[in-house]
């Protein structure tokens, strides 16, 4: 039986506060497609638990996972190697927590910690401060976007066309209701991204330029003339980066001028997990430091002169800022920003450089095992460890093919861009220290068959 502890004359009276006549009416922004009248069909009403775990396994079973076979995808998500010690050194209780911590005479270890990942984000990226993580590379990146709005009072973004779509969708929905102008478009299937025509959309009302690093189809470009356009048109440039291992092997977006660098943690000691949770990670200049959302983790001494860790920076709303604070953000992804920071010292500079350089060679590899098949041409031959190939046909159903051969391929553009013909022939493939010669030789021979 369901505990309704709410009469309808109270839901009515929460209906008209918010100026809404019926349940349904919370739900307008939900496409009529997408919503279940009545009970889900072929469900049955009950079950013992034993024959859904049966079921369920049977269903669980039929999924194909990381690490079953050769695995080349990427667009966001990336396989690496997650050294043991990370998982039994984050569950110590010194640790152990996925919130932000409010009391720091007895949260010392975890400030600690986040003290440690805000500056071994910062130096990643090349940026002056790190915030104590977000949700995720997507979330941040909104984040950085409306952040930036409050900085220049300007309501026009600009998202390059080699931004991960699905961080344009989470821009899209939240910029419903800021009434921010969000201007996008889609990657053309070229060694280069077309910087000068980015140039050009710059102008006086423009609050920030978006650019991925490397972008959706694995293209490094040199941010430099877009951070010398945007400053000089007072915008801001906002760096994205969903692989944080290219970083090193590739010079930091700080380094080439971006005032904000956000992007995905998820490649540094968080496994793929279906998904998530992932990890957000946010650095920027000093001087925008209190427009930055989320909090900041401070070093300091306490009364009898011993270091201390505290909450420093809080712009949040359960804070005094209130309706003031700089984002509804709620809490840090604690337990994954752990995560990461613990495999980043296990690395230390000399490890993450050495992992860069074998996920680089890997890619490499994989692309000239690849373009040597008949018909298949190689787009961007300037990658870090991820590349676009241009298959004679499109691209979704060989995906399928491999999978079926237990190979998993790579990520095809029409399967991220279902609206777009030009692109259905790409496929964006990944490679990393995990990926070994007899991955490569699987890949192309499999990728050989279907295509015969």
């Amino acid at each position: 039986m369901r505990y309704l502890p709410l009469t309808n004359d109270d839901r009515q009276a929460m209906l008209a506060k918010v100026g809404a006549s019926t349940i349904d009416d919370l739900f307008v922004d939900v496409p009529e497609i997408a919503r279940l009248n009545g009970t889900i069909p072929d469900l049955p009403m009950h079950a013992s638990e034993m024959a859904v775990e049966r079921h369920l396994s049977k269903l669980a079973a039929r999924n194909l996972t990381a690490g079953d076979g050769p695995f080349f995808l990427g667009c966001g998500a990336y396989k690496h190697h997650v050294p043991a010690s990370v998982d039994h050194i984050i569950q110590r209780g010194e640790f152990l927590t996925a919130y932000t911590p409010y009391q720091p005479e007895i949260a010392q270890g975890t400030l600690q910690m986040l003290f440690e990942f805000q500056t071994q984000v910062a130096r990643l990226f090349g940026t002056e401060v790190a915030n104590a993580s977000m949700y995720d590379g997507s979330t941040a990146c909104w984040e950085a976007v409306v952040m930036a709005g409050r900085v220049t009072r300007r309501k026009r973004a600009i998202l390059s066309s080699g931004l991960h779509p699905h961080y344009v969708s989470v821009a899209n929905t939240m910029a419903k209701f800021t009434g921010d102008t969000l201007v996008t478009g889609t990657p053309a299937l070229t060694a280069e991204p077309d910087t000068d025509a980015l140039i050009e959309q710059i102008d006086d009302d423009t609050s920030c330029l978006v650019v991925q690093y490397p972008d959706i189809l694995g293209r490094i470009g040199d941010m430099t003339k877009l951070a010398e356009a945007a400053h000089a048109k007072k915008a801001l440039l906002i760096a994205v980066v969903t692989e944080p291992v290219a970083l090193g092997a590739i010079k930091s977006p700080g380094e080439m001028g971006a005032d904000i660098v956000v992007g995905e943690g998820q490649s540094l000691g968080v496994g793929l997990q279906f998904g998530g949770p992932y990890v957000g990670l946010f650095g920027c200049s000093q001087k925008l430091v209190r427009q930055m959302p989320g909090r900041l983790a401070g070093e300091t001494v306490d009364a009898e002169g011993k270091r201390g860790y505290v909450l420093t920076l809080s712009t949040r709303e359960q804070h005094i800022r209130r309706e003031k604070a700089t984002s509804n953000i709620c809490t840090n992804s604690g337990l994954c920003a752990l995560a990461f920071s613990i495999h980043m010292t296990l690395l230390g500079e000399a490890g993450l450089r050495r992992m860069a350089a074998l996920s680089h060679a890997m890619a490499c590899r994989t692309a000239d095992a690849l373009t040597n098949i008949p018909g298949v041409e190689l787009v961007n031959d300037h990658f870090f460890n991820e590349f676009t190939v241009k298959l004679p046909g499109e691209a979704r159903p060989v995906v399928r093919a491999l999978a079926d051969k237990g190979i998993l391929a790579g990520v095809s553009l029409g399967r991220l861009y279902p609206a777009e013909g030009a692109l259905a022939n790409g496929l964006v493939v990944a490679a990393s220290e995990m990926t070994t010669q007899e991955d490569i030789t699987a890949l192309a021979q499999g990728l050989k068959e279907v295509l015969a």
